[in-house]
């Protein structure tokens, strides 16, 4: 019997079952089961255990199946393998657990905003909480039809977040921690279309999977997809932000003066660019209501607890219903997920044109790298293909401090083909379109972290204003030799000194010192993971530390 085949008839035979209920019915039950305590302003307060306040991708798992493994990049080290036989197993088991609740959800959304390669989902939980975050996150569908490419592919994603499940059998299958086997798996198995997560409730594993399953399928549709946000200025200007968790896309896409297309997850066809999802789901530690506004408003403004449902996730609360969203104590990556009509001004549709302007954030925790860089197009795939930035706390199980990483196209965990997929199509898009691309870094100045500041969010929207508005394109740009990039001798509103990163040191020796140390490392992860596959020599010319 067929894996969906399975699924169906245990959805068939279950008594408790409730299809697609609405969103206030959702959120009744999601009350009335103690998942979550009501704020004063009517949002939805919920905290998970300690390991399951962020992703967890060492227990993330690929199927691996004979006639697709060439398309998977199997060095990466996110890129788990996982049999067909295992993963039917782990599924046996899911579906039993399911069977023994007492209430069962099916969720049917779709991802994607535009119908030409929209992938209709379905989730199933037994966790209230779960579904509603399906519903906050995933598009609905598009009158139960979908004419594209995936018209006949859909995807079922089966969550048992809480439930303990014996997976001690496993032992020679799934990773281990101090012996025993780890209580959380979350596989993929891309050519069934069926997807599974056993044992955390982290909201945004369920968001990441199907990110994951459609950044697998997407190109071989000569779709690029993006880890990136958008927004439409009101003469029709589209401007992409590609990044990793915590470089500000969410906070840089949220303008008052734009239109957001997307927050986190787009697609790049021939059509333009359209948003994946159909809500936001944000950092809030250190959100200020003052400096991102639109965010907060979007969490925090009173509603009627059936019309609200947005889900503030492992933040400290204190008795009276107040937030502190300074305090880390319970973890660095408190959430929040809100319907994206949530927000002030939102690009009906969620597509847009070709981008006029597309900008690589990066949140440099050595605080050599310049506030903004000019890439050529060379430039432009080199500095994708590597994604550079500091992990910061909390986006990971166990990351406590920034960490330099390589995260391939701002998102490796979520990329599983191989690197030539990515990068020929984003060569191809950006010679076609013509689009520039800048380089922002919203880490560090003055100082590595622990000595120099993060920089002001308002310093980095007057960067990001000026090149989304085009006036840096005729401004004249000197190369770093070091790190390969062309930095503006100028941008409007912002003091020139803070563009040339080494001027804001005290110690200009220990600058170049940090610097040449983050530059040997860029060649020297480039030599080890991408010398063979990527011979370009514009390209390898461009790498810093060459």
């Amino acid at each position: 019997m067929v894996l969906q085949q399975r699924i169906d008839q245990m959805v068939r035979t279950h008594n408790g079952v409730i299809d697609n209920p609405s969103r206030s019915a959702m959120i009744q039950v999601a009350i009335d089961q103690r998942e979550v305590l009501v704020t004063p302003t009517g949002a939805l307060a919920t905290w998970n255990p300690a390991n399951a306040t962020g992703r967890s991708p060492d227990d993330t798992y690929i199927v691996e199946h004979l006639e697709s493994t060439h398309m998977v990049d199997w060095t990466s080290p996110n890129n788990h393998r996982m049999s067909p036989e295992v993963f039917d197993q782990l599924l046996a088991k899911a579906l039993a657990a399911l069977a023994t609740q007492e209430r069962l959800y099916v969720v049917d959304r779709t991802i994607g905003a535009r119908s030409s390669y929209a992938l209709n989902t379905r989730v199933l939980t037994n966790r209230a909480l779960t579904a509603l975050f399906a519903d906050t996150m995933f598009r609905p569908l598009n009158d139960g039809k979908n004419e594209g490419v995936f018209s006949q592919e859909g995807c079922t994603v089966v969550v048992v977040p809480t439930n303990a499940i014996d997976l001690s059998e496993f032992s020679q299958s799934l990773r281990m921690i101090k012996g025993a086997v780890s209580p959380i798996v979350i596989a993929m198995d891309m050519d069934r279309r069926v997807c599974l997560v056993i044992g955390t409730a982290y909201a945004g594993t369920v968001k990441k999977m199907l990110f994951t399953v459609m950044n697998y399928l997407l190109p071989e549709k000569n779709i690029l997809p993006l880890h990136a946000s958008a927004m439409e200025s009101e003469d029709g200007r589209v401007t992409v932000l590609l990044g990793l968790s915590g470089t500000g896309k969410t906070t840089l896409s949220s303008d008052p003066r734009r239109l957001i297309i997307g927050d986190d997850e787009l697609g790049w066809s021939s059509e333009g660019v359209a948003n994946f999802e159909y809500g936001c789901y944000a950092k809030l530690v250190g959100l200020d209501k003052t400096r991102e506004p639109a965010i907060h408003n979007a969490v925090f403004s009173p509603r009627s607890v059936l019309e609200n449902g947005c889900i503030i996730e492992n933040a400290m609360m204190y008795p009276d219903g107040t937030f502190d969203l300074f305090d880390q104590r319970l973890t660095e990556n408190s959430r929040t997920a809100y319907p994206l009509s949530f927000l002030p001004k939102v690009k009906e549709g969620a597509v847009g044109g070709h981008p006029k302007t597309i900008i690589f954030l990066t949140a440099d925790a050595f605080g050599v790298l310049p506030p903004i860089a000019r890439l050529t197009p060379a430039q432009a795939v080199l500095w994708f293909l590597m994604g550079y930035t500091s992990k910061l706390a909390g986006t990971e199980v166990g990351v406590k401090e920034p960490a330099t990483t390589f995260s391939r196209f701002f998102g490796q965990p979520f990329m599983p083909r191989n690197p030539q997929d990515y990068t020929k199509l984003m060569s191809e898009y950006l010679e076609r379109y013509k689009t520039p691309v800048y380089l922002v870094n919203t880490g560090w100045s003055g100082g590595p972290y622990g000595v120099g500041k993060r920089m002001d969010i308002n310093l980095t929207r007057a960067i990001v204003d000026a090149a989304v508005d085009g006036k840096l394109e005729a401004v004249r740009c000197e190369e770093d030799k070091r790190f390969h990039v062309m930095v503006p001798t100028s941008c409007p509103g912002v003091d020139s000194k803070v563009l040339q990163p080494r001027q804001t040191w005290s110690d200009p020796k220990a600058f170049d010192e940090t610097a040449d140390a983050l530059a040997k490392k860029f060649w020297q992860y480039f030599e080890k993971n991408f010398s063979a596959s990527i011979t370009d020599p514009a390209i390898v010319e461009c790498c810093p530390g060459k």
